[in-house]
């Protein structure tokens, strides 16, 4: 294996290609749609062995372009049948898929680049636009254009005429297939490399957690779990909309999909869900299509649930808790939420995200993040870790935790050992109740300790967003005081802010301001970026 390729040493069992496992989908369900989407402004439907055939001719291209198995593949390309044609070429040649986010800016794609350079760039022309502005992007030696021609591209369509590569291959558990990275906001971006091994163990942890059904259709708007779909045998149908932005986006096409294509099932940001939520709340229209809602990648609050009962009244509401590094951690269903638990929210006790799931292990351990950890032994983990109805550390450990960044980066803050099984911190505080459930308090680098006490600003955000007129809100410490931010639902929303602060009384909240926007995470728009809202409390002409 030569510089320029990817290797990781996490797994030593054999296993084969992920691809192996859509490739026998294609094979026993050829005719079923595998993924409906909008093409040029129709809906679209590419069958299981259409997606095969695409991606046989992919690897032609591919392959004739002299890149080698381990080599890195940059895509940047929205969700798409195009898109997961890509990626199960890619995976089938042992090529590793590369996706950073080119929103955040020209500086993250030159650290995500020189983090590990990639041997191919596979992009649309507006895509390809970026190579004017990053050096990184056109060090690149091969570049491919899906779309419209681009001068020094080849191009992507030029291999649907080309014959078949039926070859798939073989690679073991630890052979890399999927790269990416976080954002990098406070310093160097973290990559997180997924190995066939940890893709395969991924599927099976989120087949049993949301019990795909072949031939059901789910509204998909994350992109990673359309792999789990096309595996499960199941039709995923993509939105329809700039996924980039859930919070933003336009919600009439969707609901027009759902209407057309009555998928079965959703599976969403919280951001997402609450964006088709006010718009059929306002347009009295329901979808009785659907069974199944799953919402994960920030926190689901009650009012939310409650909106989708409206909307959909027979459908069950599943909470999902996860990560990138842990994806999923745990989950729960709103049958299964008792009006004590919501009670509980509501006095500050944390949000209910349900039981572990049982390919992962987990436990809370005495909070010290932002200090590092090498290794434990079993007895002095045990000796770390706290029992139930104690707030801490969450961490995990199992087959689809990943168990390293590439080059170690980020290693130090949240990964350690316990006898030499690899574990990874969360970052999230929170405590197991005497049932085994999870309750999340927020980001452990958020907690406010002062005179006061100690407080997790997520309880109470959690408290103030059940609050009438409330769309968001955030508590932070800042010039040695308690303070409440809170972003309205409108414009016309009238919220009494006296009242409201009599009702925190208990947290000695000392001031509260109203933004017009509270800053929130580019991914999913949901999690509150208190860095940048730090910035804003700054110059922030706001009034008490």
């Amino acid at each position: 294996m030569n510089d320029r390729q990817l290797s990781t040493n996490n797994y030593r069992l054999p296993t084969t290609n992920i691809a192996a496992i859509l490739h026998d989908r294609a094979v026993s369900s050829p005719l079923v749609p595998a993924i409906i989407d909008t093409y040029k402004g129709s809906s679209r439907i590419t069958s299981f062995a259409e997606l095969e055939l695409a991606a046989s001719r992919a690897c032609t291209l591919l392959r004739r372009s002299n890149l080698q198995p381990g080599d890195a593949v940059l895509v940047f390309s929205p969700m798409s049948a195009e898109l997961y044609a890509i990626l199960l070429a890619l995976f089938r040649l042992g090529l590793v898929a590369m996706f950073l986010d080119p929103s955040a800016g020209r500086k993250h794609i030159e650290k995500c680049c020189n983090l590990h350079p990639p041997q191919a760039f596979i992009g649309s022309p507006k895509a390809h636009l970026l190579r004017l502005v990053s050096p990184a992007l056109r060090r690149i030696p091969i570049k491919f254009a899906i779309g419209f021609p681009v001068p020094g591209a080849i191009s992507w369509h030029s291999g649907r005429h080309l014959p078949l590569d039926p070859e798939i291959v073989r690679c073991n558990a630890d052979t890399p297939a999927l790269l990416t990275f976080t954002s990098g906001s406070t310093g160097q971006p973290k990559a997180a490399l997924r190995t066939h091994g940890f893709l395969i163990a991924q599927y099976r942890a989120l087949a049993q957690t949301l019990q795909p059904t072949p031939e059901t259709i789910e509204l998909t708007a994350l992109p990673i779990f359309v792999l789990a779909n096309l595996a499960s045998g199941m039709t995923t149908l993509i939105p329809s909309g700039d996924l980039r932005f859930p919070s933003a986006i336009a919600p009439s096409p969707i609901i027009t999909q759902i209407q057309t294509h009555k998928p079965n099932r959703i599976l969403a940001s919280p951001a997402f869900l609450e964006r088709l939520a006010e718009y059929c709340l306002k347009h009295r229209i329901t979808l009785p299509s659907i069974e199944k809602i799953y919402s994960g990648g920030a926190a689901v609050m009650p009012g939310s649930i409650a909106q989708w009962q409206h909307i959909s009244p027979p459908a069950e509401f599943i909470i999902v808790y996860g990560s990138t590094e842990a994806e999923p951690i745990a989950h729960i269903s709103d049958r299964d939420i008792k009006h004590e638990d919501i009670v509980a929210t509501l006095n500050g006790h944390g949000l209910l995200v349900g039981k572990p799931v049982s390919a992962i292990q987990l436990r809370i351990m005495r909070q010290q993040w932002g200090k590092a950890i090498h290794s434990y032994s079993r007895a002095e983990f045990a000796t770390a870790c706290l029992p139930p109805e104690s707030t801490g550390e969450i961490v995990v450990s199992g087959n689809h935790v990943l168990p390293s960044y590439l080059h170690g980066y980020g290693n130090a803050e949240t990964k350690f050992s316990v006898d030499g099984t690899p574990w990874h911190r969360t970052g999230d505080a929170g405590y197991l109740d005497l049932q085994g459930r999870l309750w999340l308090l927020g980001r452990c680098q958020a907690c406010i300790e002062d005179e006061y006490g100690m407080l997790y600003p997520f309880a109470v955000e959690a408290v103030v967003q059940h609050y009438p007129g409330i769309r968001r809100a955030a508590v932070v410490s800042h010039r040695g005081q308690r303070i409440l931010v809170v972003e309205l639902n409108n414009r016309k929303s009238k919220v009494n802010l006296t009242s409201l602060h009599k009702s925190l009384a208990n947290y000695h909240i000392q001031s509260i301001k109203v933004f017009k926007k509270i800053p929130v995470d580019k991914r999913h728009n949901s999690k509150i970026d208190y860095p940048t809202l730090h910035k804003l409390l700054q110059v922030s002409r706001s009034t008490d």
